[in-house]
């Protein structure tokens, strides 16, 4: 004890004893910064790897290719992320784009294409099949709100129930047939501004737009409560029903926007399309950080999880691995996020 108390009356430890502390609070601050930003400091590093070991990887034209890549599955994760934060899933995104672009291609056709969908309809104006694809996403994604908001279903079964009805739909729809021979003006939402790929452009303001709604409405707030603790946000007075509903609604809308930059990007849309987008969506959304024990995520999170797929899939493109190869790596690496997600959760539990 008169030695602890000298140490600190001034014999000398007390220098000791405050550059111990800084020592904590230098490692203290490195593991939160490491924490925080470590998802960025995995991709940057990626880019380093690749570039290294393929000069090409870093040309204009194949980062904006990367980006483009990234656009359709990165606008598809945005709303994603709001779902698994609320702790939910949606496994219906990939089926509802293909269904959205379906139909949306369908009254988007040249008033002289070969197999026109409606023959008698001329070339009607690009807002029509706009409004078309949101309508059917945001509808579809209500249904999958309220299924699960009033009846109590899981997500996972009332949105894969929802993926064969709207698969089944899209082939129905079409006879099987894939729809082509778009307007310019719907192709276009594929094109580019000078080097800026339309794509790309979608996606930045996509993210802008659901970055204020999670961070700066209630709407937001109240995404986080429910993941968080559902029962304590229903206690608190959020309508737990209402945000539910409004959080796949807004992932349906989501999957519409992806729908027509898919649609201008390929030039035509046929029954199978996007199939496993969803688990390409919901992975770049893990990657990021978004805890599927709900409660946890940002977007900024979900277009980082979203450009390291992109990246890991154009460099090992560029690297001459095979498909297949390309997909079991991408796995591991989902199976790796989940685990790591799961572990920082038993920690804080």
């Amino acid at each position: 004890m008169d030695m602890n108390t000298k140490d600190i009356n001034g014999n000398g430890n007390t220098k000791i004893s405050k550059q111990n502390v800084d020592t904590v609070k230098k490692k203290f601050a490195f593991t939160e910064i490491w924490k925080k930003y470590s998802i960025a400091f995995v991709l940057l590093m990626m880019i380093v790897t690749i570039s290294i070991i393929e000069p090409k990887f870093l040309s204009s034209k194949n980062i904006f290719n990367v980006l483009t890549q990234a656009a359709i599955f990165g606008i598809m994760s945005l709303g994603l992320t709001l779902i698994i934060i609320s702790k939910g899933i949606d496994l219906s995104a990939g089926s509802l784009l293909a269904l959205a672009g379906i139909i949306a291609a369908s009254l988007g056709q040249v008033a002289n294409a070969t197999s026109k969908f409606y023959p008698n309809i001329g070339e009607l104006p690009l807002i029509i099949p706009i409004l078309v694809a949101l309508g059917i996403g945001g509808i579809l994604g209500t249904i999958n709100g309220g299924l699960i908001a009033f009846t109590g279903i899981p997500a996972f079964i009332a949105t894969l129930g929802m993926t064969t009805i709207a698969r089944g739909f899209t082939l129905m729809y079409t006879g099987g047939k894939p729809i082509s021979q778009l307007t310019p003006q719907f192709t276009f939402l594929g094109d580019k501004i000078g080097i800026l790929p339309i794509p790309v452009l979608i996606y930045g303001i996509m993210i802008i737009i659901t970055w204020v709604i999670l961070n700066y409405t209630s709407f937001g707030k109240n995404i986080y409560a429910i993941g968080g603790n559902i029962n304590a946000a229903e206690v608190s007075g959020v309508n737990v029903k209402k945000n539910i509903v409004l959080i796949y609604m807004y992932a349906g809308l989501m999957y519409g926007v992806a729908a027509l930059v898919f649609a201008g990007r390929v030039g035509s849309v046929h029954p199978g399309a996007a199939t496993g987008y969803e688990l390409t969506a919901i992975a770049a959304t893990t990657i990021g950080g978004t805890s599927h024990a709900g409660g946890i995520g940002t977007i900024g999170g979900a277009v980082i999880g979203a450009l390291i797929l992109s990246v890991l899939r154009n460099g090992l493109t560029l690297l001459g691995v095979q498909a297949y190869w390309q997909q079991i790596v991408e796995g591991a690496i989902i199976v790796g996020a989940v685990i790591v997600d799961m572990r920082k959760h038993k920690k804080k539990n």
